[in-house]
């Protein structure tokens, strides 16, 4: 019994400021080393190089389990939240938050809110920003090192983990406010992950993975050289705490302009990114006289009713990979899709010559969009050029020709509109192919029981499929055209 309560004593002593032992630390350290290693490893497909980091991960995860501290946003939370923004000179009386279905939490109308109406100002002194992590105790690391220098979302995430271990930070209420978890695909499982098989987004969702592994390798590392007792994250620094600040900051930041208005900085606005998107413009400003920002209303929302604002001209892929949803309605949505001119083409080098005068790539990313006209003008001067035979290559060679290869109603030859028209609806069939399930396939197991991330997953190679499909349909009206 002795001996025992000797070894209990023993280990309990050797408990760090984190609640983790020497031999977990350094379990930890290794685990951290692992990452770095595997992230930077070349060789392996992108998603055997997933599956591998993933499992690093998990087992880092196993250690740390309960050492994490990410908020619990709770009814409690979001009044002392609402206060405090009343304390610092916020109105809240137009808008307050509210839970609504399908998008979570948002900010419900409390009265008529007309169009262009400014409903809601945040002052600067309320949100947390590059500038305010730089004038933390943040400061010496970030000025010391090129990697944080570089990153300024990486810097918010630390600055929002470093707040929230300081039990008097002026930033308590709003972080208390967050959500505990998010459905970036940061959360995803590789089950959840492998449903965008096809799509072009599971490679942003692997290298984003990645990417954040690699980072908080790095971060731990450098965080053990530093001296615990004045800088907390040293022991409060778990791989979840950092998937969820990332996550914070990906979903929430925007770009201000600094105190003297010479620079743009990344900054979180607490309040007003409580709002969810919705299709429009641009109706938010900052206002360097009054330093603060200021949010005109997008349309005329009605008592009850909740207020979008418009994020911005974004793909759902984007959406998905930095904030987690998917907006089937999206008038901005576009499909990612590689082409190039083969090097064996024996008229290669043309090719590549005339795609050069008017600015566009001969291998590289073109774009399929959602709506009426699919195909873009720059993707249409590539189809145009690659399937172009010498004469007309010949015949393509000043300026005012070359420009031509941009506008729609153009035109090379019957002969080279039929070949583009036709390239490009079988390119379009065989990507559809690659997805393994059809829309319809989509459509019955939306209508069915999945999880938040399976729905996201399925949501958006839907949106891609409809795409697809509308530049295929597009192509065939073009080839019946041609043919009348």
């Amino acid at each position: 019994m002795g001996k025992k309560n000797r070894q209990s004593r023993s280990e309990a002593a050797d408990v760090d400021a984190g609640g983790l032992t020497k031999l977990k630390r350094k379990e930890i350290f290794v685990f951290a080393r692992e990452l770095l290693d595997k992230c930077t490893r070349a060789g392996t497909s992108e998603w055997e190089t997933y599956q591998d980091i993933y499992s690093t991960v998990q087992k880092l995860r196993k250690i740390q389990d309960g050492h994490s501290c990410t908020p619990v946003r709770t009814e409690e939370s979001l009044e002392t939240f609402t206060s405090w923004l009343q304390l610092h000179g916020v109105n809240t009386e137009a808008v307050s938050i509210a839970d609504f279905p399908g998008t979570g939490p948002g900010l419900k109308a409390m009265k008529d809110i007309q169009e262009s109406e400014l409903f809601l100002t945040v002052p600067r002194k309320l949100m947390l920003s590059t500038d305010s992590a730089s004038k933390s105790q943040l400061g010496p690391l970030i000025s010391g090192d090129r990697l944080l220098q570089s990153m300024p979302n990486v810097v918010l995430a630390l600055h929002i983990l470093h707040e929230r271990t300081m039990s008097d930070s002026f930033w308590k209420p709003y972080i208390e406010s967050l959500p505990g978890s998010f459905n970036t695909p940061l959360y995803w499982t590789p089950d959840e992950v492998q449903l965008l098989k096809g799509s072009p987004v599971m490679g942003d969702v692997c290298q984003q993975f990645k990417n954040i592994a690699r980072q908080y390798g790095y971060l731990y590392k450098l965080f053990q050289s530093l001296d615990g007792s004045t800088f907390p994250l040293k022991n409060q620094f778990t791989y979840d705490d950092y998937r969820w600040a990332v996550s914070v900051v990906m979903t929430r930041q925007n770009q201000i302009p600094s105190v003297d208005g010479k620079d743009v900085i990344t900054a979180l606005i607490p309040y007003w990114d409580m709002c969810n998107h919705s299709n429009g413009q641009f109706t938010t400003d900052f206002d360097l006289a009054k330093d603060c920002s200021e949010c005109y209303s997008l349309r005329h929302f009605k008592t009850g009713d909740q207020v979008y604002i418009f994020y911005g001209a974004r793909t759902n892929a984007q959406f998905l990979v930095h904030s987690g949803f998917v907006y089937p309605d999206n008038q901005w949505d576009k499909l990612e899709i590689k082409l190039g001119i083969s090097r064996n083409d024996p008229l290669c080098a043309m090719k590549t010559d005339i795609l050069t005068k008017v600015g566009i790539p001969a291998s590289g990313s073109f774009f399929l969009c959602c709506g009426d006209q699919p195909v873009d003008s720059n993707l249409l001067a590539f189809l145009r050029a690659f399937s172009m035979d010498e004469e007309s290559l010949k015949a393509t060679q000043d300026t005012e020709s070359v420009a031509r290869l941009k506008e729609e109603d153009a035109s090379i030859s019957d002969d080279n509109n039929k070949k583009v028209w036709t390239f490009l609806e079988t390119r379009c069939m065989l990507l559809m192919r690659g997805y393994g399930t059809s829309i319809e396939d989509d459509i019955k197991l939306l209508a069915g029981e999945l999880t938040d991330n399976a729905r996201l997953a399925v949501l958006q190679r839907l949106c891609e499929k409809k795409i697809l499909q509308n530049t295929m349909d597009f192509c065939k009206n073009k080839k019946q055209v041609i043919q009348q």
